[in-house]
């Protein structure tokens, strides 16, 4: 299964592992081909300078994979622009498994192959597939998949590998990368670090490669300077003589070893007949080592065959099967050493050998290589090329197609649309340092005033995507404004977007606050008639802040029946329905709330949008939470970790927090807290502050320290532009306020609160409102109104609110000496809270009942508690019915790891199947499946 790719010659690669030992990386090797044999997983990362053994080191590794199949791929630089073509190399003898693979994954693998036609796949559902496709091949004989010169990989690729190697868990596969600096994609794998020969081993090798004696204080000194680097111990001497050695290769400062090595190669192709050095040259240029390829392209430029005797002689290049050098840097060597005018003459060459019909995009890169300046008949061919390229899902691609189509763009108004149209791939593939670099570029050109509008979006999504800071509003905003004459429909979008940064940035924004955006938004023309659902939502959400709850209120419920109506996309409902839940929440309208936020997640798991879900599931986790399903919560916070690990992103822990916050567990809770105003007040996310202060209320009030909670509960309460979070910390703040003797306080925020549950008009927002009115009010007034939010509270699914309502009522009635009635209000509050696990407030409780006089046992923790977060999520889907690969596709795993999960669950629950998982399982409330 070994796979193609550039490699060291033969002859050289057994000289060097024949006089050095490396036993510790051996050992270390050893030991992953051990672990793989016996079923684990195993991932490394073996980086180090050019030239100092990391080849030799993956050649030792297949040797000594007896029992295992081994497949390789090499990272190649001149296709670093092709998509997936890394991967491909890899997966190519493989894809015969593909057909057992889930649906969706083996559509988005064909698609990123280019081999079916379909919507562009996401390059984490990519990911997943060759996840699931090692673990298949891996079921027949473990699999150990080795990447050489992983920096060279094309960017798809990367991702791909980097998802997978993070996601190997219980499948007998390795995957060993060999890089000179490991790509952001591989950050946080184990790694191990090549470095250079001992002295004897590096003495050793250098007079192997010298024809006659030398001095010992010179080899000393060489074997210092290359710092017992093995292809420049071998390669330097070359064609120097005695005399020449005897200085050393260098001064200390010198050059960097590697283009010390490059320019003896150099040396060594300087030697070569003129034919020869064109033949080399060519062949460095064809990034595949594609013989008859190359020979066409030989015969175009009439290089005869013989040309390539002196180059094989030399021990230089290899024509065999495939062309080959001795290393990566003699084709680097051989193509910068060429003129401007060579290099050209080569990739014209090679674009005329290339079939169109079979390789449009490889055809299309040469072209452009080969073009001494403008030329429009390119750019479009670029420019159709990119846009095969995105529809396969390769979005570095995509912006390198189109940047260089830009390039050789005469016509200023169309290279301004192709350089932000680069700018924009370069943003979706999360490359946001060369996005603004490219509408630099565009800007210091002349722009009409919409592809001014263009830079400005570009400029604010980047800076919002590349860490939703304080910084993107204004410039969201400014773009929206700018838009609005030139075209609605992208300005409605754009305000929506600037919207959620100011949301996003709270009261940290740097400008364009909320209360800005909203008066911008509302200051809009009239949209169309019917408006769409976007435009209808965009005009509530931004009436919420400047003519509030009230007005807004019919606003937003027509946006969500317009919603609920509507018939769109995935796509559309993806863009869209983010803020359609924000509506309902603004609306106190829990069911509509998580019934979207559980759509919102199905939908980009289904599209394996994994840089959205991370943040819906922070949402969701909120809403389950205050279901009081805790297991599921754990649960989804375990996903939204898996997929930041998956992706290597990062989000703020909402979902950790709220659930730490709930059970009472300070130990868990206030690290996270603390870590998260600070993360966050330093990156510009006011929300994820206000959301932890918030967090820290709940968490005080359940463990009875009141003034902790008041202070926390009013910084969160301040921060209006935080809106959905300042309104639901008003609560807490009254409770708190209530029982520190702060009456003012609990009165003003109870007015806030009002205007908010009043608008709603839903038992959950006015049953919060009776709770809180109650706990400010006196004799049987206050007695109704805890009534009244008991009956309210429960006929939502809120049973922690529910549960709070009893408790403060049973607290009261103590308070009243009316112990009887007080007892049974806190028994059914400790009850309720005890079984879901809210530590602190059911301890709360059981004080307030010893008061009484009543007695309460201490729960006991059930099976279920030992399980893991992750496995308890799997546990709760295949009690659901869900299959092992529906599982395995939700959480990002292998089918094989779900398995394992599932044997290690059995155990600790100590059931046998599937059948007795439910009844293993503590109960959870109904509601909409997460």
């Amino acid at each position: 299964m070994s796979g193609p790719g550039p490699g060291r010659s033969p002859v050289t690669r057994g000289r060097a592992e024949g006089l050095t030992d490396r036993r510790g990386e051996r050992a270390e090797l050893d030991r992953l081909v051990a672990a793989v044999r016996d079923g684990k997983s195993r991932a490394l990362v073996m980086h180090g300078d050019p030239g100092v053994g990391k080849t030799a080191l993956l050649d030792y590794l297949a040797r000594r994979a007896s029992g295992c199949q081994v497949a390789r791929a090499s990272g190649v630089q001149s296709e670093m622009e092709l998509a997936f073509a890394g991967l491909h190399q890899l997966c190519a003898p493989m894809l015969s498994r593909a057909g057992h693979l889930p649906a969706p994954q083996r559509d988005a693998l064909r698609t990123a192959f280019g081999q079916a036609a379909g919507p562009p796949p996401d390059r984490f559902m990519v990911g997943l597939a060759v996840l699931s496709l090692l673990s298949e091949v891996a079921g027949e004989q473990p699999l150990i998949c080795l990447i050489d010169d992983e920096q060279w990989l094309d960017q798809a690729s990367a991702q791909a590998l980097g998802f997978v190697a993070r996601r190997l868990a219980a499948e007998p596969v390795g995957l060993v990368f060999a890089a000179r600096e490991p790509g952001r994609e591989l950050a946080g794998l184990p790694e191990l670090e090549i470095g250079g020969l001992g002295d004897s081993d590096a003495r050793a090798l250098l007079d192997s490669a010298l024809a006659g004696p030398l001095d010992d204080r010179v080899r000393d000194q060489i074997v210092a300077e290359t710092q017992g680097n093995p292809l420049a111990l071998l390669e330097l001497p070359r064609g120097l003589s005695p005399s020449e050695l005897a200085g050393g290769f260098g001064l200390p400062g010198a050059a960097p070893l590697s283009e010390r090595i490059e320019e003896s190669f150099r040396r060594q192709l300087d030697t070569l007949p003129e034919p020869s050095r064109q033949l080399v040259l060519l062949a460095a240029a064809e990034p595949y080592g594609d013989l008859a390829l190359v020979w066409r392209a030989a015969g175009r430029l009439g290089i005869p065959v013989q040309a390539a005797a002196p180059a094989v002689d030399a021990g230089l290049v290899e024509f065999g099967a495939r062309v080959r050098f001795r290393h990566p840097l003699l084709r680097s060597a051989s193509y910068r050493a060429a003129s401007a005018a060579d290099r050209q003459a080569v990739h014209a060459a090679l674009a005329e050998a290339y079939d169109p019909e079979t390789a449009p995009e490889r055809r299309a890169w040469h072209r452009a290589q080969a073009a001494a300046g403008p030329d429009e008949e390119i750019a479009a061919e670029l420019e159709r090329s990119a846009g095969r390229a995105q529809a396969r899902g390769g979005l570095a691609a995509t912006a390198a197609f189109l940047e260089r189509s830009a390039l050789l763009t005469a016509d200023p108004a169309r290279r301004a649309d192709r350089t932000l149209a680069a700018a924009q791939a370069h943003l979706q593939a999360g490359a946001f340092g060369p996005a603004l670099e490219l509408v630099a570029d565009a800007e210091a050109g002349p722009l009409d005033e919409l592809q001014s509008a263009r830079a400005d979006l570009l400029r604010g999504e980047i800076v919002f995507a590349s860490g939703l800071g304080n910084d993107a509003p204004p410039l969201l905003l400014k773009a929206a404004e700018r838009l609005e004459p030139l075209d609605a429909g992208l300005a409605r979008e754009t305000y929506l977007t600037a919207w959620m940064a100011a949301l996003f940035a709270g009261r940290l924004a740097g400008g364009g606050d909320l209360l800005e955006v909203c008066r911008a938004a509302r200051a809009r023309p009239a949209s169309a008639d019917p408006p769409h659902p976007a435009d209808l939502v965009l005009a509530g959400l931004a009436m919420v802040v400047t003519d509030g709850p009230a007005a807004a209120a019919p606003t937003l419920r027509r946006a969500l029946r317009a919603f609920g109506d509507a018939d769109m996309t995935t796509a559309e409902e993806l863009r869209w329905g983010w803020f359609a839940q924000a509506a309902a929440s603004a609306l106190w309208d829990d069911d509509a709330w998580r019934a979207m936020l559980v759509r919102q997640v199905r939908l980009a798991r289904d599209a394996g949008a994994l840089d959205q879900l991370p943040i819906m599931l922070g949402a969701l986790g909120t809403a389950v939470a205050w279901s009081g399903d805790f297991a599921a919560t754990a649960a989804l916070d375990a996903e939204a970790v898996a997929v930041c690990e998956a992706t290597g992103s990062r989000a703020a822990p909402f979902t950790a927090m709220m659930l730490a916050s709930l059970r009472g567990r300070q130990a868990e809770a206030a690290p996270l807290i603390e870590a998260t105003i600070a993360e966050a007040t330093a990156g510009g996310q006011g929300i994820a502050v206000a959301y932890a202060q918030w967090t820290a209320a709940i968490l005080a009030n359940g463990l009875g320290r009141y003034a902790d909670a008041l202070a926390a509960a009013r910084q969160a309460a301040q921060d209006t532009s935080a809106l959905y979070i300042s309104m639901w910390a008003l609560p807490e703040l009254i409770e708190a306020a209530a029982r520190t003797g702060n009456a003012p306080q609990a009165a003003e925020a109870l007015a806030r609160l009002a205007e908010f549950t009043q608008a709603g008009g839903t038992d959950f927002g006015l049953g919060i409102e009776a709770r809180s009115r109650a706990q400010l009010s006196e004799g049987p007034a206050a007695e109704d109104l805890y009534r009244e939010a008991i009956g309210r509270l429960g006929r939502t699914r809120l049973r922690p609110e529910q549960a709070r309502a009893h408790l403060l009522y049973g607290e009261w009635l103590r308070r009243e000496d009316r112990r009887a009635d007080a007892r049974e209000q806190l028994r059914t509050a400790h009850d309720m809270l005890a079984a879901m696990g809210a530590e602190a407030f059911a301890e709360r409780a059981r004080h307030e009942l010893l008061a009484t006089g009543e007695t309460v046992r201490q729960p006991t923790a059930e099976p279920a508690s030992t399980l893991t977060a992750q496995e308890a999520h799997i546990a709760r889907l295949a009690a659901d019915g869900h299959t092992n690969p529906e599982i395995a596709a939700q959480l990002f795993l292998s089918t094989r790891t779900v398995e394992w999960h599932l044997r290690k669950i059995f155990t600790k629950l100590g059931i046998g199947s599937r059948r007795e998982l439910r009844k293993a399982l503590p109960a959870v409330p109904d509601g909409p499946r997460t």
